[in-house]
Formats: structure tokens, C-alpha cells, sequence
């Protein structure tokens, strides 16, 4: 019940406003205290918007990351939906003014702890942002657009863009702080990642007993999970078995544990992660 009560939360207009409001502020905080006062450049179009203004001196990296996101957000409408533009509208908006009115800076002098500190917190607000409806607008919204269309995955968008960019920064900008802005990136990627992920992971689990059944009755009456028989082969005594499968909570792994082998102490379990489980008592299907 609090599980679906949650599902439906994540649904509402105020959860998508406050993440995207979260994680746009952290996003702008981790590039304009951070990364701009040392030159770095990020991905994505937030990055292109820092290249101009590093390469003319005009407007400021929030005001191009305005401009160049008009023509992208008239493809999120045509080509998504219209509540993933109005949603990627605010949250663009967000990320926009944030970075306009931050004025304070970290005071990091060291330039590779300055790249991991800016790729930190840059990544929390973007995993906090992917798990909303919506976007903070850029790169995200063509990412989107083309996984939906030709099911080109979003990772080979980003890494074609970034790579891109980053050579086109090699031939003006310094060596060091391209790689430095690199090292910014692959952070920041890697924190999304984390974060976006944080409570998407759940245990799949495999039970290889001769008292599956009384096992799976006791998951489905107590632990309140779903379970399915498999039909298996021993490979060395040759005889027919039931394996068990099954997806749990975290937080439920030690009490199927427990299950398991008070029922049958020489049971076999075998325990993987799993990034994300679509379905019944779990994650609901995102639509944009």
C-alpha cells in the first residue's frame, strides 16, 4: 500500500516541480561556483553555451544555454510530448536563473579536486532532475527524442556530443583544462548515474530447493512479492527440480534469506542487481 502510495505521489505536478527545482539549483551551483570560475567546460549544451562565452566574452553561460535551447525545445514538443516540454520548460527556466544569480565561489585552488568536486554535485542534481517527468532541458530532450524514435541509447548521444565538443575545445583552449573538463564530466556522469538509480535498485532471486513450493507460499503470504516456478535440471544427479525466482526490496533480502534456509538448510541461492523492475508492486512504466 505505501509503496503504491508512493508510485502515485511520484505522478503529481508538486513531486516533478520540486525535483526538477532540486536538482536544476544543484546543477547550476556545481557549474557556476565550481567549474566556471576555473574554465572548465561541462557536456552537453549547458558546456557549448560555456565554450561561447569563454571563446566571445558576450552574454553569460546562462543566457546561451537560453538561446541554444530554443529550437531544441520546438523537437521536445513535436517529437515527445507537450507535459515533458512544459516540464523541461520549467526546468530549464530553473537551471537558467539559478546559474544567473549564483554569485558565490568555492574556493577550491586545486584544479583536479575543483573537476571532481563540480562533476559531484553537478551529478546529484542531474540524477535528481532524470527522475522527474522532465528535463533540465539541453542535450537530455534530442536524448530522449531519439531513444523514443530509433531506441538510440541516451549514454551514445551524450558520449557522441561530448566527444565532439571536447575536440573542438582541444584546438583553442588549454590542454590541461580540457582534460580537467573531461574529468569533470565523467564524474558528473557517473554521480547521474548513482543517484538516478538510488532507489530503482532492486534483488533478483534465485532458489534452488527441494522445498520451493512451502518457500514461494511463505514469500507470497509474508514477504507480499510475487514469485515464479522455473523448471530445472540437475546437471550431475539428472533429476527434474522447481527453481524459484523471485524480486525483493533491498530492504527484504535478509528476511528471504532467512526464509529460505529455515525451510531447507542445503538450499542454493543465487542473489543479482537489477537496475530497474517495471510492474506490479514495483516501478511504474515512465511516459514522458
Amino acid at each position: 500500500m505505501l509503496e503504491r502510495e508512493l508510485r502515485n505521489v511520484s505522478m503529481t505536478v508538486w513531486w516533478n516541480i520540486a525535483l526538477l527545482t532540486i536538482g536544476g539549483t544543484l546543477f547550476s551551483l556545481g557549474m557556476k561556483s565550481i567549474a566556471v570560475p576555473h574554465g572548465f567546460i561541462s557536456g552537453g549544451i549547458f558546456g557549448t553555451g560555456m565554450y561561447i562565452y569563454y571563446a566571445t566574452g558576450m552574454l553569460s553561460p546562462a543566457l546561451w544555454y537560453v538561446l541554444l535551447n530554443l529550437p531544441i525545445f520546438v523537437l521536445g514538443w513535436l517529437f515527445v510530448s507537450r507535459r515533458f516540454f512544459l516540464y523541461s520548460l520549467y526546468g530549464t527556466a530553473v537551471t537558467s536563473l539559478a546559474a544567473q544569480f549564483i554569485t558565490w565561489q568555492a574556493h577550491i585552488n586545486n584544479p583536479l579536486l575543483a573537476a571532481v568536486a563540480a562533476g559531484t554535485v553537478c551529478g546529484a542534481g542531474l540524477g535528481i532532475v532524470l527522475r522527474s517527468l522532465g528535463s533540465e532541458g539541453g542535450l537530455t530532450i534530442i536524448a530522449i527524442m531519439l531513444h523514443q524514435r530509433w531506441n538510440i541509447r541516451v549514454g551514445q548521444v551524450s558520449f557522441a556530443y561530448n566527444f565532439a565538443l571536447f575536440m573542438v575545445g582541444l584546438a583553442t583552449l588549454d590542454v590541461d583544462t580540457v582534460l580537467y573538463s573531461i574529468i569533470l564530466v565523467y564524474t558528473y556522469s557517473q554521480g547521474m548515474d548513482y543517484v538516478h538509480s538510488l532507489f530503482n535498485e532492486r534483488k533478483m532471486v534465485f532458489v534452488i530447493s527441494e522445498c520451493a513450493e512451502c518457500i514461494a507460499a511463505e514469500i507470497l503470504q509474508h514477504l507480499h512479492r510475487g514469485a515464479t516456478f522455473l523448471n530445472g535440471k540437475g546437471a550431475f544427479t539428472g533429476r527434474e527440480k522447481q527453481v524459484l525466482m523471485t524480486v525483493v526490496q533491498n530492504y527484504q533480502l535478509k528476511r528471504l534469506e532467512e526464509t529460505v534456509f529455515r525451510h531447507d538448510p542445503n538450499a542454493f541461492m543465487i542473489i543479482e542487481n537489477t537496475f530497474n523492475v517495471l510492474g506490479t508492486g514495483f516501478s511504474s512504466r515512465k511516459i514522458y
